[in-house]
């Protein structure tokens, strides 16, 4: 009897082993507090706890819809308008979860403007057509009364500090910033007219997978969700150490540290209803600029139920 139960731990210990050596690689657009969900759930241990050696690369949206499909990452955290656009597409991935389901940006102007009615015939710095930024953009100037399409102009600069770049040289009259340059920008005497998450849901991370990785290890999706889940209760709840963690990840100070986590803490929602409403806005608006006028099936775009799952395990409500 004895002698069994040593080899039956011997197993499991084993077999605990070998699961916590799954190697998984996630890819992130850039280093922003709304992309700190995995970066925590790594220095945190949370993505150890759910038996995993990842790796987190920054690679930029559109490489990373790419590695993802060939099979070079395992997972990526960007679901705006390059994701969906290649799932409408017809590329094999799906969002699988969301840990940000509203955007962390605002409309930042130069100095001599005021209002967004202002910025009428203006040019606003986007990341690119279609994503979140450009989303966010548009739903921002709709809400102001303007007409997003006719009365505006849209400039596709790139991530984040290339649009810092083009707002404080003068390039661009307003740029659509997220902490913490929005902060800085608003230091340097910029007015931040607007932010996203005051008129709209748009998820702007999460966790999008390969079909193959769906069909073949929805476990391992799972423990991913639940490592995401994880951190970003951490973040909710430990104000102190996640700021602290922001000032050695992102390399700030207390003070930008500090604004980041407020910008950001205040729109992370564990409701999968809400991320299922903004993945189905952010179709809408990537069908506008794909110019597709065919009915999707949501099934095409998205795969919640591993997400709902994880949360029932973890106790959400």
């Amino acid at each position: 009897m004895i002698k069994f139960l040593v080899a039956l731990l011997t197993s499991i210990l084993f077999l605990a082993s070998a699961h916590a050596a799954d190697k998984v690689r996630i890819s992130m657009t850039g280093f922003a507090g709304q992309f700190m969900t995995f970066p925590l759930a790594q220095k945190r241990g949370f993505l150890k706890e759910e038996g995993f050696d990842a790796e987190i690369l920054r690679i930029s949206a559109a490489a990373g819809r790419a590695a993802l499909t060939n099979g070079d990452i395992d997972y990526s955290t960007g679901i705006g308008g390059t994701a969906i656009g290649g799932a409408l597409s017809g590329i094999p991935i799906r969002v699988v979860a969301c840990f940000v389901p509203a955007p962390v940006l605002g409309l930042v102007a130069r100095p001599e403007f005021k209002t967004v009615q202002a910025l009428k015939g203006k040019t606003i710095a986007i990341l690119i057509p279609g994503g979140v930024a450009h989303a966010a953009a548009r739903a921002i100037v709709r809400h102001a009364g303007l007409d997003a399409e006719k009365e505006m102009k849209y400039l596709a600069v790139g991530p984040p500090d290339a649009r810092y770049a083009a707002l404080t040289q003068g390039l661009v009259e307003a740029a659509i910033l997220g902490p913490p340059l929005d902060f800085e920008a608003r230091k340097q005497g910029y007015n931040i007219l607007s932010r996203a998450d005051e008129v709209m849901v748009l998820p702007e991370t999460g966790l999008v997978a390969g079909l193959k990785k769906i069909h073949d290890k929805p476990d391992e999706i799972k423990r991913v969700i639940r490592a995401g889940i994880k951190a970003n209760r951490y973040i909710r709840s430990n104000r102190d150490g996640t700021i602290q963690f922001l000032t050695e990840w992102l390399k700030l100070n207390r003070e930008s540290a500090s604004a980041t986590y407020d910008s950001v803490v205040r729109v992370y929602n564990e409701d999968a209803n809400v991320c299922d409403k903004g993945l189905r806005s952010i179709v809408d608006e990537t069908k506008k600029t794909m110019k597709l006028n065919r009915d999707v099936p949501y099934n095409e775009i998205a795969d919640l139920s591993i997400l709902r799952e994880a949360q029932r395990e973890l106790g959400s409500k």
